[in-house]
């Protein structure tokens, strides 16, 4: 706000009156605003020799236009990450809150960074193999300051799409056995274009091709604590007992893709306390008895599937999970 104060004393009367019309807006936020709380717990200075350690080993030339400061763009990387977002709608809502923009340190009328130059920044923290550390040091930060996984954990997964290739069975049947076609190798530009990782599933009747984010949220901050990235083919309930990260509370919620007796078994081993909704089939209907179970589970699942409705991000956020590292 400083800064933009400066530019307002020279310039004219309609702009003062604007700079204060957004200054009663910054006060109204700050009533609500949890960014503003997060900003001032967090030392975030402490990650830019890290952050420099990536770009002064990416060999890239410095020829150009500056780049935007590591700090700036690590903050917008966390951002993505506590509210799911892709590159693109990450770049939109940086662009369009107020608060995102006072989290970054920038002013309405500064350079915003787009979707591709944080996709660039995350592959320079791929490529250094900081990406998962870095998020890590940044939970580890949370804890410090009292957000500790509470309430036990939230478990879900959903598809991430990609760009469906045009590949002959042959081709497909090699990439499906974990091979990498003879045409692809010998060409490397074709190469690049094509997507070895991403595999085919059905669910619910729909066909989907690109991958799966299974991801844990604590009940009480709703912050993600873990994720894998896995091919869409993988089920939800391969990966739960991967996911689970510790919690002040041993309770587990999911949807019915998780339930199965193996899962109710090796959660009950683990120490866990299972409240992975029930579901019915079609020879043996779910009982009256069993739709009261499922009722009494806290109101999560809308809350949960309004986050996941934003979690629809590009393959770049894919490899930057585990296909990646």
């Amino acid at each position: 706000m400083y800064i933009i104060a400066q530019r307002i004393q020279r310039a004219p009367s309609h702009v003062a009156t604007w700079f204060f019309d957004v200054e009663n807006r910054f006060k109204k936020l700050d009533e609500r605003d949890s960014l503003l709380r997060l900003g001032t717990l967090i030392n975030w200075e402490l990650f830019r020799p890290t952050l420099a350690r990536a770009r002064s080993t990416s060999g890239k030339s410095r020829a150009g236009r500056k780049p935007f400061d590591a700090v700036l763009m690590f903050k917008g990387l966390i951002l993505q990450h506590l509210y799911n977002f892709s590159d693109e709608e990450l770049e939109f809502q940086i662009r369009d809150r107020f608060t995102f923009l006072r989290f970054l340190g920038l002013s309405p009328e500064d350079r915003i960074p787009d979707a591709n130059t944080f996709w660039d920044f995350r592959e320079l923290l791929i490529e250094a193999k900081l990406i998962k550390s870095l998020f890590r040091d940044f939970e580890s930060h949370l804890v410090e300051q009292g957000f500790t996984a509470r309430k036990g954990q939230i478990v879900d997964a959903t598809f991430v799409e990609a760009p469906r290739q045009r590949n002959s069975r042959e081709d497909n049947a090699t990439i499906k056995a974990g091979g990498i076609p003879a045409a692809f190798a010998e060409n490397s530009a074709r190469l690049s274009q094509k997507d070895t990782d991403a595999r085919w599933t059905k669910k619910d009747g729909e066909t989907h091709y690109g991958y799966k984010n299974h991801i844990s949220i604590d009940n009480k901050n709703k912050i993600i604590r873990e994720f894998e990235v896995t091919s869409a083919e993988v089920h939800d309930n391969q990966v739960l007992l991967e996911v689970l990260t510790d919690n002040t509370s041993k309770d587990v919620w999911a949807d019915s893709a998780y339930r199965s007796d193996e899962i109710q078994t090796s959660l009950e081993a683990a120490g866990y306390r299972s409240h992975i909704h029930e579901r019915g089939y079609r020879t043996r209907p779910m009982t009256e008895q069993q739709r009261a179970r499922n009722k009494k589970n806290p109101g999560f699942v809308c809350e949960w599937s309004m986050c996941l409705a934003q979690w629809k991000m590009s393959r770049e956020v894919c490899l930057s999970g585990s296909l990646a590292s």
